[in-house]
């Protein structure tokens, strides 16, 4: 990724305070796109990677938004285009892991992650599609799990919003390849973050012997942006557990 290659265009990372979606807020940042930071409860996360942006001379803007809500993603898209331009790149990051059993799986649980993590994905691309049409271009990235194709350590509930995503990705790609917009996802599966606080036991399913980090997530996302020939494809990252 050269300097400022994404100089002119406006990146939107929803979940973008904390973790891997900060990690990719910050590269989009680097290579000089203006990124809006969407996050949900963290204001002071949020805002503080804004104002580092900022500081060293980019272009950023935290906005609040449950991006599960039509109305909020609605919101959070006109506000970002009025602050930074038009949006011509999405990174749908957002997402929940609630970890049950299958007998304490609830109904809840389950409508709760899907539309957190998958229902998000849909309401965003299609907020920001009209936008993309209009460049003749655009850059959809959805992070996804190794949970969409393997057993995941969370839930069937996680794993069916995940498959639901990659699903997504592969029908908006199809439909979208002729308008310069392309559709990918990067699936991570073992990632050192919050969500995974206290599960050092599952470093010793990873043949590489460690988690991987929030900026190797971040560095396959920007691959992706730079990147005009790849379109539906899923970039797994699970430090050898998985080969597609």
């Amino acid at each position: 990724m050269t300097t400022n290659s994404l100089h002119g265009h406006v990146a939107l990372v929803t979940g973008g305070s904390r973790g891997i979606g900060a990690a990719i807020v910050k590269m989009l940042a680097e290579a000089g796109a203006a990124v809006a930071i969407n996050y949900r409860e963290r204001v002071t996360e949020a805002e503080a990677l804004a104002k580092g942006i900022t500081a060293a001379g980019g272009r950023a803007v935290a906005i609040a938004a449950d991006v599960s809500e039509a109305a909020e993603v609605a919101g959070m898209v006109e506000r970002a285009r009025t602050a930074l331009g038009p949006v011509d790149i999405l990174v749908n990051n957002a997402g929940i892991a609630i970890v049950k059993g299958v007998d304490d799986l609830t109904e809840e649980d389950f409508d709760r992650t899907i539309a957190v993590n998958l229902k998000s994905a849909f309401l965003c691309t299609q907020a920001v599609l009209p936008m993309m049409r209009t460049r003749q271009w655009g850059r959809i990235v959805n992070i996804s799990s190794g949970a969409a194709r393997g057993a995941g350590s969370i839930g069937p509930h996680y794993n069916a919003s995940k498959a639901g995503m990659e699903g997504l990705t592969r029908g908006y790609a199809a439909r979208l390849v002729k308008e310069g917009i392309t559709v990918n996802a990067v699936a991570p599966s073992l990632i050192e973050t919050d969500m995974m606080k206290g599960q050092t036991g599952l470093v010793s399913r990873i043949p590489i012997g460690r988690f991987g980090t929030a900026d190797e997530v971040a560095q396959a996302v920007m691959l992706l942006v730079d990147n005009p020939y790849m379109t539906g494809q899923t970039i797994a990252m699970s430090g050898g557990m998985t080969f597609n």
